[in-house]
């Protein structure tokens, strides 16, 4: 057995690795397609703000071997999201304004595959190979990546997408190559109601696409993107107004730009979805056959192979299963004393099983465990959402504890998140001296 121990707060997090875990998608996780050229590939210089960001804000790679990430994984979303020729782009603080805005319990994960400098027609299906006949070798070679088919990718990763969490909307920022095409918006509706038939999508998934900067070098492209509304009641635009920190070539944001870009596509999606992104209250009942855990006096806790429990989904960051339980649609109460008291669920996957934590005045322990070595994270959040305390860990096969240091945490109600590879439990303590 392995054991953690954490002597007080540990603050920010270290990559967290998706388990391949198959269980219900969770409703928590919300996802967003991306896809364009090459503003949406991203062109501005990552810097070391842009390195660290929150595990809750995760990206499914579109392309094998990037950056060590591997094709339809999920992987903490440090730029380029996109491919290895792009740079820091909108969807980077798109993500990362999402995470920072709604409640803690929702984690939010991109899909991005884009291509610079193409046409729309790249993401017809199947590719013209006309088309490409005609593209540079460093297109051909951004294409390959994509398996020779941008939109087919598109909609595989889409698909794997929808095994984890709830696809909420599509970003999209293209049109600079097509700006002399008056029939341009005509064909963006088709790829979206290609993409909304073959995903299998909501008819009625919202359309986020943003402008081109108003005094860059394809400002007239502007035209065409504001046209788009009048196609679909699905369809909003994001406003580049006042973004005009460019690249040299004028077509492009600065970083700076991509960050101020990247908040307004968030902004929109909050604007536009409203409720819609409120948690979703899930349970996990215990199972009356399970073991009492044992007081976190002793140091150990019950044992999580006794767990019965239904699965819960979702990547890296974990979830717990979107059925509800008619018993309980809300996190179960616990309160600690000077023996200790037993929390709150077990959470049982394929491959993962997260056991009873157990909460004293001073401690709280966490069992997982797993048939395969897997990242394991706890968080604590106070009542107000402020994370508190976290920890990110590499555990082996078999059984693990974590033990928390609570004796620092002020008297009152908290969150505990827990996520082992992809799966998850939350649960609410009192911390009572």
């Amino acid at each position: 057995m392995k054991k953690v121990n954490l002597l007080g707060p540990l603050f920010g997090f270290a990559l967290m690795a998706a388990a391949s875990v198959y269980a219900d998608p969770d409703p928590n996780f919300h996802i967003y397609l991306a896809f364009g050229q090459s503003n949406m590939e991203g062109q501005g210089t990552i810097e070391s703000q842009d390195k660290t960001v929150n595990p809750r804000f995760q990206m499914l790679s579109t392309i094998d071997n990037f950056n060590g990430r591997k094709l339809g994984t999920w992987n903490e979303a440090i730029p380029p999201l996109a491919n290895k020729h792009g740079g820091l782009g909108p969807t980077d603080y798109f993500g990362r304004t999402l995470v920072e805005k709604l409640d803690p319990q929702i984690r939010v994960g991109v899909v991005v595959v884009a291509i610079a400098g193409c046409s729309i027609v790249a993401f017809d299906s199947p590719l013209d190979q006309g088309y490409m006949s005609t593209q540079a070798g460093w297109f051909k070679d951004i294409v390959k990546d994509y398996g020779d088919d941008p939109y087919q990718r598109l909609v595989d990763m889409a698909k794997k997408a929808k095994e984890d969490g709830v696809i909420k909307g599509i970003i999209f920022h293209q049109g600079e190559t097509d700006e002399g095409d008056s029939d341009w918006p005509n064909k963006v509706k088709k790829v979206y109601d290609r993409l909304v038939k073959d995903v299998g999508l909501d008819e009625n998934i919202p359309f986020f696409a943003g402008e081109v900067p108003y005094q860059g070098s394809s400002k007239g492209t502007n035209t065409n993107i504001r046209k788009l509304p009048e196609k679909s009641k699905n369809f909003y635009i994001v406003s580049a107004e006042g973004l005009n920190d460019l690249d040299m070539m004028r077509i492009h944001f600065s970083s700076q730009g991509y960050r101020d870009f990247g908040k307004r596509y968030a902004e929109k999606v909050i604007e536009v979805l409203g409720d819609k992104l409120n948690p979703v209250a899930t349970s996990t009942p215990e199972s009356s056959s399970a073991e009492p855990a044992a007081s976190s006096s002793s140091g150990t806790p019950a044992s999580s192979g006794d767990a019965n429990s239904s699965s819960s989904a979702g990547p890296a960051d974990g979830s717990s299963s979107s059925a509800q339980s008619p018993e309980s649609s809300a996190p179960a109460e616990a309160t600690s004393s000077s023996e200790g008291s037993e929390a709150i669920r077990a959470v049982q996957a394929k491959g993962v099983a997260i056991g009873k934590m157990v909460v004293s005045q001073n401690a709280i322990v966490v069992p997982v465990n797993l048939d395969r070595a897997s990242r394991v994270n706890v968080s604590v959040y106070s009542v107000l959402g402020k994370q508190v305390m976290s920890m990110d860990a590499m555990f082996s096969a078999g059984e693990n504890t974590v033990n928390l240091d609570a004796s620092k945490l002020p008297v009152g109600n908290y969150l505990v998140s827990v996520q082992a590879g992809s799966a998850r439990s939350t649960a609410r303590i009192d911390i009572a001296r």
